[in-house]
């Protein structure tokens, strides 16, 4: 399929991200240059005006006001199931700029490749490298992050589940998942695979959906000549969160293994965590507390339970 057949659904969640919107609509139009696209946001109750800020910068789109805070996974639901006709889905977060082209550089490794997913390199604002491929959970994985760390533990295949690798950078490099801030996914691959597991509400859902469609021979792969800027959230800074994220990491890596090498998994994390918290790192602290309680690791995500995690 020729690019100049695609359309690309374009499909944002905001909460409270009304700051966001007028730089994230003016980089699509350089960055989908030469490529039919139609913006769908699903806006999840924000209390700041967000989805009348979407009307105003870009009139044209389709905005669903989704009357709560449903979470990631039913936004991006409820937006794939209302945007109009399309061939790609790009999925992206609020503080995510694309650069010129981007889009025309995912859609060649769409299309050129077994790809089902596609991701462009990411940096920060101030230009440094966000490394966004890895590799699927493990109980060994999780042990190498909490002795070496992320990085140190990604340069050995075995012991990180971060990839970190410059050179895999420069090329279509396929990875079991990928951090699912800007994200092209082809029309078969949703149709296929999705849609999102809405039980997770916030993390871990871009990683059950990229191990599934991997399990259904839609594999992730790198866009290299592909950028976007990402400004980046607050889970690392925001202890509910940090501690959402952990507990969905636990979550996932049961549905998918038996219990003997969860236990394991979910030990390796709370080594981490503990280790972290002893240093006195808050977001650690939260963490690890709600690691160590079954009852949490039992509950549905929500954001009430954030709220229970950040206290």
């Amino acid at each position: 399929m020729r690019q100049a057949e695609e359309t690309i659904a374009v499909v944002v969640v905001t909460y409270n991200s009304k700051r966001l919107l007028d730089d994230l609509v003016a980089s699509l139009g350089p960055g989908l240059e030469g490529i039919a696209w139609h913006l769908t946001v699903a806006d999840n109750a924000s209390a700041d005006g967000s989805a009348a800020a979407v009307k105003r910068v870009a009139p044209g789109s389709i905005v669903v006001e989704m009357g709560r805070n449903a979470g990631y996974a039913a936004g991006i639901n409820a937006a794939v199931a209302a945007a109009r006709p399309h061939t790609a889905v790009l999925v992206l977060n609020p503080d995510i700029r694309l650069a010129p082209k981007c889009g025309r550089e995912l859609l060649a490794v769409l299309r050129g490749s077994d790809a089902g997913i596609v991701v462009p390199r990411l940096e920060r604002g101030d230009g440094s490298v966000i490394h966004v491929l890895r590799r699927e959970p493990s109980p060994l994985r999780a042990l190498g992050d909490a002795v070496l760390g992320a990085h140190r533990a990604g340069r050995f295949k075995p012991f990180g589940e971060l990839v970190v690798d410059d050179h895999l950078y420069g090329a279509q490099t396929e990875a079991d998942w990928a951090a699912g801030s800007a994200m092209l996914l082809s029309a078969e691959c949703w149709a296929r695979v999705g849609p999102w597991d809405e039980s997770f509400f916030l993390y871990s859902e871009e990683t059950d959906f990229a191990l599934r469609a991997r399990d259904a021979g839609l594999p992730t792969r790198l866009a290299p000549s592909a950028l976007a800027v990402h400004l980046e959230g607050e889970s690392k800074q925001s202890p509910g969160l940090w501690a959402l994220l952990n507990l969905n990491r636990v979550r996932l890596y049961r549905r998918r293994h038996g219990q003997v090498l969860t236990a394991a998994y979910w030990a390796a994390l709370l080594l981490r965590e503990t280790s972290r918290a002893v240093l006195g790192n808050k977001a650690s602290r939260a963490a690890a507390r709600a690691l160590a309680s079954p009852s949490r690791l039992r509950a549905t995500p929500s954001p009430e339970l954030v709220a229970a995690l950040a206290a």
